[in-house]
């Protein structure tokens, strides 16, 4: 631990400038603001001592051992480390014996440190898995290899992965000068000068990689002059010198190394993306450097079911068929079968759909959820459980298929797979899209079904007839669902960025955020602490360093810098996102007001090239009820009864106030804010059954604004017979409820 981890002297002192110039803090780590920039998880983690067992991945030179330092300089745990190439077994017990001694007798966390762990053959990765599992070690380890192929997948399941980027131009040069200027631990005790493109040069080759930088500016610097100069001396340094402290690697491809695998990979990329030239191009090159065919057929198996799937569901026989010819008649004429597999999975149609599998799984990992009531099996348990009880069976039904819930409770409203357009799948889309939308209206999130909370298909014996036909017609979770997709396509979020969820008390945008950005941050906003609580419980069983971050922001719709950076770690993010945030009122003296202090605070919070999306429903622009009782047992009167409603409705949504205010007036509050906007008029329509209880709501007078001036325009007479033709027409079924939605997406200019 010593050696690895105590930090050098100046820099006069002896020991590698790679090694005196490492990191101390996560501020002082270049390059890998994607994980441990502010608000990141990983930096969370850190800064709270809470870290759990993770892997490093990334090229040589981009901080794995650095954060390792820092994870050591930070900690609580006790530090242990190993390096995989001079450590064996005996190694990882001795180191497991103390930690379980200081766990048993201190209850102090260890973490260890494992250095190039992909050097470990399975044994030795074997032996600390137990210790791993049952929390005796928090294991960080650093390897260049993808852990993915070379580290046990046990271990792996049971890590974090976070991929190192290669440190970019920039990177590189912001870590030489801070060398030449440091002090105590580079050359600022000397004036270092360069000859015009010569640190340029060093940058250039170093190729992403600090140490190799580091280590080449170590050698220019010290061989240009006898060493160590007289403090204050200068020191030039040639181009030429440049040139002879760094040399380009050299690439061969070695069956073992990364260009056995860059050459796989760029071949699977050709075949992908159907360039069949670069694909036979790239099989050449692997037969050429005795690759072994059956590892290319492997791939190709695997391609034809990942890539093609569906679109061509015979192109696996294919493959299959040429792997087998190959095994008949070997090389040479076994480079035929080659080039066919090869060239007929480059030109067939392509879809990845069966990657939806792993969403699935991914799925099951994190809720392993129980099967649904009527879905069980009804030979066993039909009488004391009911099991079974309120099945649809399909092949009764014409086309042999029902509506009915088939995913577990917990996972209502989930999809999985969506075909694509292309060839067998395309014929088949339409078919899957149309049975999906069906299913979807049985799943909705309201408080109907049976008394277990489960959402069971209709039976005749079954008490929730009335309910279970409301959740058939009705489009309200499909629309949800719709509007969140519709609002995260707007921002396309990457895996480490931060978003802020605005208005968030019903948790849509919130768990998708959370998904799609599981290395950034995913915030929210509530208006009251007990939806706050709710959010969290549902959030119980995420690991801690993992969960959202949720704030209560009860004046206002969103926070300032300083308090986003004492609630979430964090004072900007790279998006904003907001589902009808005014559905409770706008916290303002108008909406022009509400919208204008909104855009004034997203702007602030959001970093440069940031965007807001915000979608929110003008009521001006909403469903009125003259349009949906036009045409209903029109006689004269009733006609005129209609036509004076109508024009009610038109004087109340033009009245001053909160109802009137239409997309200028929201788009002109976000473009005065410093935004470039783009505003998206959406038609929005779905199967609306309405009950007793909304109609009495609406049509109350005392209760309703809407109500009290409709009742003082039309008489209480009239007010009350269309009160009653609405409740005739919704005993009929569902009503075609339509409205129009405004989505804007505001994006912020370069800081």
């Amino acid at each position: 631990m010593a050696d690895l981890f105590t930090v050098q002297g100046a820099g006069k002192a002896e020991g590698p400038l790679a090694d005196r110039m490492r990191p101390r803090t996560l501020d002082e780590i270049a390059g890998q603001d994607h994980i441990v920039g502010p608000g990141r998880l990983l930096r969370r983690a850190i800064q709270a001592d809470r870290l759990s067992s993770v892997i490093f991945y990334g090229p040589p030179g981009t901080g794995k051992t650095s954060l390792a330092r820092v994870i050591a300089n930070t900690t609580r745990a006790y530090f242990e480390s190993l390096n995989a190439v001079l450590s064996g077994i005996k190694d990882i017990r001795e180191a497991i014996d103390r930690s379980d001694e200081r766990r048993r007798l201190y209850g102090k966390r260890t973490i260890l440190f494992v250095d190039e762990v992909h050097r470990w053959n399975k044994a030795q990765q074997d032996a600390l898995l137990p210790w791993v599992e049952n929390g005796t070690v928090i294991l960080v380890g650093a390897t260049t290899e993808n852990p993915f192929f070379e580290v046990n997948r046990a271990l792996v399941s049971r890590s974090r992965i976070f991929q190192l980027k290669p440190l970019t131009s920039e990177n590189l040069r912001e870590t030489a000068d801070r060398t030449l200027s440091d002090k105590e631990r580079g050359y600022g005790t000397w004036r270092v000068r360069f000859e015009e493109g010569a640190l340029e040069h060093l940058v250039e080759v170093a190729g992403g990689d600090a140490r190799s930088l580091l280590n080449a500016l170590e050698l220019a610097v010290e061989t240009s002059v006898p060493w160590p100069p007289a403090e204050g001396t200068e020191i030039p340094v040639s181009f030429e010198a440049a040139e002879e402290s760094i040399q380009r690697r050299a690439v061969l491809y070695d069956r073992d190394g990364d260009y056995h695998f860059d050459t796989i990979s760029a071949f699977i990329k050709s075949v992908r993306g159907s360039d069949p030239d670069a694909a036979l191009y790239w099989l050449a090159k692997m037969i050429r450097a005795g690759e072994d065919p059956s590892f290319i057929f492997r791939r190709m198996i695997i391609l034809a079911s990942e890539d093609v799937g569906l679109a061509d569901p015979g192109a696996i026989n294919v493959v299959i068929s040429c792997a087998e010819a190959f095994d008949r008649i070997g090389f040479p004429e076994g480079n035929f079968p080659l080039a066919h597999a090869c060239l007929y999975l480059a030109t067939a149609p392509k879809s990845n759909t069966t990657l939806a599998f792993f969403d699935a799984l991914a799925e099951v990992d994190r809720e392993d959820a129980e099967v649904p009531n009527h879905l069980r099996d009804a030979s066993r348990d039909k009488e004391g459980f009911g099991h079974g009880e309120g099945y649809i069976y399909p092949h009764a039904y014409r086309d042999h298929w029902a509506a009915q819930q088939y995913l577990p409770s917990l996972l209502r409203g989930k999809t999985f797979y969506n075909p694509s357009y292309i060839g067998y799948e395309g014929k088949i889309r339409k078919d899957v899209l149309a049975k999906r939308e069906l299913q979807a209206a049985l799943i909705l999130g309201d408080a109907l079904g049976a008394a277990d909370g489960e959402f069971l298909s209709w039976s005749a014996s079954s008490k929730g007839r009335e309910g279970w036909f409301k959740r058939l017609e009705s489009g309200r979770s499909a629309l949800l669902l719709s509007d969140r997709d519709t609002i995260l396509e707007q921002c396309n979020p990457v895996r480490h960025d931060r978003i802020l969820v605005a208005a968030a008390n019903d948790g849509l945008l919130l768990w998708e955020s959370l998904r799609r950005v599981p290395e950034g941050l995913a915030a929210a906003l509530v208006d009251t602490e007990t939806a706050r609580e709710a959010l969290l419980r549902y959030a119980s069983t995420i690991d801690e360093p993992e969960q959202p971050i949720i704030a209560v922001q009860e004046k206002g719709l969103l926070p300032s810098p300083e308090e986003a950076d004492a609630w979430f770690d964090c004072h900007s993010f790279d998006h904003i996102l907001a589902r009808e945030p005014w559905r409770r009122g706008f916290g303002a003296e108008s909406p022009r007001a509400g919208f204008t202090a909104f855009a004034e605070a997203s702007r602030l919070l959001l970093a440069g090239g940031g965007n807001m999306v915000l979608l929110q429903s003008p009521p001006k622009l909403g469903e009125r009820i003259s349009r949906v009782l036009a045409g209903y047992c029109i006689n004269s009167k009733t006609a005129d009864t209609i036509k004076r409603l109508a024009e009610a409705e038109e004087a109340f949504f033009a009245a001053p106030g909160r109802w009137t205010w239409d997309t200028e007036t929201m788009e002109h509050s976000f473009t005065a804010a410093g935004f470039q906007t783009t505003l998206t008029v959406l038609d929005q329509a779905e199967e609306r059954l309405l009950t007793e209880k909304d109609i009495a709501a609406w049509f109350d007078p005392d209760r309703s604004s809407w109500g009290s001036f409709i009742h003082k325009a039309l008489g209480e007479k009239d007010f009350q017979a269309l009160a009653d033709i609405l409740r005739e027409k919704a005993k009929q079924g569902p009503l075609l409820w339509k409205w129009r939605s405004l989505l804007l997406k505001g994006t912020a200019g370069e800081v």
